[in-house]
């Protein structure tokens, strides 16, 4: 089975993570399919801390890939921080 889960990188005291898609049987830090995206826990200032295909990730959920919880928290993170931009009004 596919699941979308997190792939740990990075140094020790600063993680880095891969959202990736991979077969469940795999480690967690192993081979994987595709990477989807990623997320930085600790990006500052104009440092991007989270980046997600959210359209790869709709297919692989579409062919039935299992989402890890935590993906799933990062995915509606995302969705809101993407929206956010475009639903508010342009400064003159």
């Amino acid at each position: 089975m596919v699941v979308l889960r997190l792939s740990r990188g990075g140094a020790k005291a600063r993680p880095f993570f891969n959202v990736v898609a991979t077969d469940s049987r795999n480690r967690r830090d192993g081979r994987f399919i595709e990477r989807l995206g990623f997320y930085n826990p600790i990006a500052s200032g104009s440092e991007q801390g989270l980046r997600l295909s959210l359209e790869r990730i709709e297919y692989w959920k579409s062919h039935g890939a299992q989402v890890s919880p935590t993906v799933q928290r990062l995915i509606k993170q995302f969705a809101k921080q993407a929206a956010a931009p475009a639903s508010a009004p342009a400064a003159a």
